[in-house]
């Protein structure tokens, strides 16, 4: 089985998350069902079928989650540092023709989340920055385009 790269950080999220489903959201919706089931004819029972259908999402997501969590490789980015990018690296650049600076970690693609700044080792911009350092220009294809970035910081936390 392939190792998935996962931050510490990451795998917490995923393991606590995994807890709610199997010992809170797992059992209302055992006890949706059974409510459900007690207003009689299951075939036009709106509130039967919205539970088992919840029910699904849930055990699929649990199923999910319990192979990546089996699967993860994890990284503690404490232990990493220098000016090389590299998984779990925090990189600060600069847009080269707009001047706009972004900040972002570079994260496994099941804890990345673009709206904390959080973006997925797989990701264009993260597969263009791996391996460079500090004062590189790094260009890189966008839906816009390609763009280029100059590399201002790279730290690990």
């Amino acid at each position: 089985m392939e190792k998935i790269p996962m931050t510490k950080g990451g795998y917490d999220t995923l393991e606590r998350e995994l807890k709610d489903l199997k010992s809170v959201q797992r059992p209302e919706v055992i006890q949706a069902i059974a409510e459900a089931r007690e207003h009689g004819d299951l075939s036009e029972n709106a509130e039967y079928h919205a539970a088992r259908e919840r029910q699904s999402f849930i055990e699929g997501r649990i199923q999910e989650l319990e192979a990546v969590i089996s699967a993860a490789d994890i990284i503690d980015v404490a232990n990493l540092h220098g000016e090389i990018v590299k998984f779990g690296a925090t990189v600060h650049v600069i847009d080269e023709d707009t001047e706009e600076e972004m900040k972002f970690q570079i994260v496994g693609k099941y804890e990345s989340n673009a709206d904390e700044g959080r973006i997925a080792i797989t990701a264009p911009m993260a597969r263009g920055l791996i391996g460079k350092k500090i004062g590189d220009s790094v260009e890189v294809k966008t839906p816009k385009g390609i763009k280029t970035y100059e590399i201002l910081d790279v730290t690990f936390a």
